[in-house]
């Protein structure tokens, strides 16, 4: 079963880590999902940041 990454720096999908780690994303079970990582990360981050307001609230 193939991976899918997504290089941040060239914006494209590569089938297996290809590139240097630090500029992949991943792995993906898909070519789609890899398409997707920086809308996923952003949706990640959000949320994150929402549970750790939460938190700090109380």
């Amino acid at each position: 079963m193939s991976e899918f990454w997504f290089n941040v720096y060239t914006h494209e999908v590569e089938e297996g880590p290809q590139s240097d780690y630090r500029k992949l994303l991943g792995p993906y079970a898909t070519r789609q999902e890899a398409q997707n990582a920086l809308k996923l990360a952003a949706e990640r981050t959000r949320k994150w940041d929402e549970e750790d307001r939460a938190f700090d609230e109380g």
